[in-house]
């Protein structure tokens, strides 16, 4: 169960994708209360079904993103990055005071495993533009692929974390925790660039190497 508070509500918005149950599924495997989101309230719900199947339990429910982001605690967004900044618009206004962590990469398909940098910098600096200072915004999960957040085994990658508030990098720090990951303080929110374009790279090596789900590690340290 979360040691760290009341239990916590975490909202995926955009959560219907695998990336965003493999997190729900994790989390909610870890005891905190999970919202799948989506544009359509029938996928959400399906989702959640999903999910509470795995655990056989009743942790996850589903419902349409502005309605997820305005009952949770803190809010994951899990979309890909042409549906970004109209996701974030649809959510603004219920994100006030709360903490979003987001996981986008800014990948242009059909070139993939080439990296693009936005004109402000990163996803994550676009999000904080874009909500304002009322929001806190964290930039967490890019390198890891669903290929493992879906599976029950421990994680084989780092994560890396970047945002302006210390606060909320470290409720983010153990939320990646309670995923079963290695989380790293990894700067200021500018730093997200470097994590975010990590993603193209390890997307190309799975291409090149015929592999699935490469990651990073930090090294250096004994954990």
């Amino acid at each position: 169960m979360p040691t760290d508070r009341i239990i916590l509500t975490l909202a995926l918005i955009g959560g219907t994708g695998r990336e965003g149950k493999g997190l729900g599924y994790r989390w909610a495997r870890a005891g905190y209360n999970i919202i799948i989101g989506s544009r359509s309230p029938e996928k959400a719900e399906a989702a959640a079904r999903e999910i509470n199947e795995r655990i056989g339990g009743e942790a996850v429910s589903g419902m349409v993103n502005a309605r997820a982001a305005e009952v949770c605690d803190i809010a994951v967004l899990t979309v890909p990055y042409d549906a970004h900044a109209a996701t974030l618009e649809s959510v603004r206004q219920s994100l006030a005071g709360k903490i979003l962590i987001d996981v986008t990469a800014p990948i242009r398909p059909p070139k993939i495993s080439v990296v693009h940098v936005p004109a402000k910098g990163s996803a994550a600096q676009e999000a904080q533009a874009l909500l304002g200072d009322e929001v806190r915004v964290v930039s967490a999960f890019q390198n890891v692929s669903h290929e493992h957040l879906e599976q029950d085994h421990p994680v084989p990658c780092d994560v890396l974390v970047s945002g302006d508030d210390g606060e909320a990098k470290q409720q983010v720090l153990r939320l990646v925790e309670a995923a079963g990951m290695v989380g790293w303080d990894a700067g200021p929110l500018q730093n997200a660039v470097v994590a975010e374009g990590l993603t193209s790279v390890l997307l190309g090596i799975n291409r090149r190497y015929k592999m699935k789900g490469a990651g990073i590690r930090i090294t250096g340290v004994e954990l």
